[in-house]
């Protein structure tokens, strides 16, 4: 049972290496504004996730609710290695969530921040490309003036 635990545990840390690895290169997508290739890791980001929520689930199951410190201290002391071995795995794996969670957050810090630059870039845009005077043709084919700039649906007749 030892070895199972410890085995999940090595494949959900080299897992979460992996994640950060992921992630740093997503961030360098982002600042480079490359979104093809962020869009490429995003699958690969969310497959790894995935695969780090069964070995989770499978510990959980294994370990019968109790957590991985609980079941070290529980060991006798014959299994002090083990034991230092189990809680130095615990501690890695809360290391390294922490740094994928705090490169997640910068990820998504730069992403809304290029979605602003993007909305207010159109919204220069569709401002440009409004027509700037308000002189229309009404319905009757007098000169009509409104107050909006918005774009019109226009019939008329010859």
């Amino acid at each position: 049972m030892l070895t199972r635990i410890k085995a999940n545990l090595t494949r959900q840390s080299k897992a979460l290496e992996v994640l950060d690895d992921l992630l740093q290169e997503e961030f360098t997508h982002l600042m480079e504004r490359r979104p093809q290739e962020v869009t490429q890791l995003e699958f690969s980001i969310h497959e790894l996730l995935r695969q780090v929520a069964a070995e989770r689930l499978c510990l959980k199951n294994e370990l019968a609710e109790r957590s991985v410190r609980v079941l070290a201290d529980a060991l006798p002391e014959a299994m002090a290695d083990e034991a230092s071995e189990l809680k130095g795995l615990a501690d890695a794996i809360e290391r390294l969530e922490q740094r994928c969670s705090r490169q997640a957050s910068s990820n998504a810090e730069l992403v809304l921040a290029l979605m602003d630059q993007g909305q207010d870039m159109l919204e220069f845009l569709h401002e440009k490309i409004a027509p700037s005077h308000k002189d229309t043709y009404a319905r009757s084919g007098r000169l009509a003036r409104t107050g909006t700039t918005q774009a019109r649906l226009l019939s008329g007749r010859l």
